[in-house]
């Protein structure tokens, strides 16, 4: 099993360059951040982490491919990751090539997490409907990784289209696709179709929808075992390791808070000592 780390990066937060150094030089495998593109401060929708009000971060996110390409270039093992971006909210033509020059200037170190959005408001200025929030990934990712594979690329889907079509540069190695979310059958179907793998927030219930969610993919005509299985946010404790590895899981992404330098590395090097102990 694998270890990384995440941490809602903003401006204020630990830079994201000097993350992905100390948490390289720590010896975890992956750093993966978020995105908003914006926040509108209308608030039809409930912040997702139950609060009254919206936590500070989610109105300060950088950008995520920006800030993985710049910390590319100063690490040389770690895999960097967005844990999620949002395809609905993006233009898949111009994402695909963005994410394209990443993976190949990381040296196919970059893992693409994508998630479905929650904040109506912020969608609604993309022009996506909440309803349609799947939809709209679902044809995004198709579009990007036909960009991706083909040398002549065409698309024609329910929300974005395009002729044959050149565009360079292709991935030298493949992106992986992970989606995050909850466990359910909407879920699945999205994972066995175009994903490999699938990050859960938390681990509640690992233990009975990761059976469910092999057999989706064995469903696809697809190699269940092939898969990722990464929960995100956890708070690790030997004990929660121990048990995630012996359900399959692949990889934990450990929870590191959205603070300065001085708050994180703390948390940072208590996260490493735990996994200096587990690999003996």
């Amino acid at each position: 099993m694998r270890f990384g780390v995440t941490i809602f990066a903003t401006d204020v937060s630990m830079p994201v360059t000097d993350l992905a150094v100390a948490a390289e030089q720590r010896g975890f495998d992956s750093l993966w951040i978020p995105e908003h593109t914006h926040i509108p401060t209308s608030r039809r929708t409930p912040p997702p982490t139950g609060d009254a009000e919206l936590p500070e971060e989610y109105k300060r996110s950088v950008d995520p491919l920006i800030a993985l390409s710049a910390a590319a270039a100063l690490t040389t093992r770690i895999h960097l990751g967005t844990g999620i971006l949002l395809p609905a909210q993006r233009d898949p033509i111009v994402t695909a090539k963005a994410i394209a020059t990443l993976q190949n200037l990381s040296g196919g170190r970059f893992e693409c997490g994508i998630g479905f959005g929650w904040n109506e408001d912020e969608m609604a200025d993309h022009g996506v409907e909440r309803r349609t929030r799947r939809a709209h990934t679902r044809d995004h990712v198709l579009a990007m990784q036909a960009l991706w594979r083909d040398d002549v690329a065409s698309y024609s889907g329910e929300f974005t289209s395009f002729p044959p079509t050149w565009s360079w540069p292709k991935p030298e190695v493949a992106v992986p696709v992970l989606i995050g979310g909850g466990a359910g059958p909407r879920m699945f179907t999205h994972l066995a179709e175009y994903a490999d793998g699938w990050i859960p927030i938390g681990g509640a219930g690992l233990r009975e929808s990761i059976p469910r969610y092999k057999e989706a993919v064995a469903a696809a005509g697809r190699d269940p075992e092939a898969v990722r299985i990464v929960p995100f946010g956890t708070l690790p404790t030997a004990s929660k390791l121990e048990h995630f590895e012996a359900i399959g899981v692949t990889e934990c992404v450990f929870r590191i808070p959205s603070a300065p330098t001085d708050d994180v590395l703390p948390v940072l090097d208590e996260q490493a000592a735990l996994l200096e102990r587990l690999r003996g």
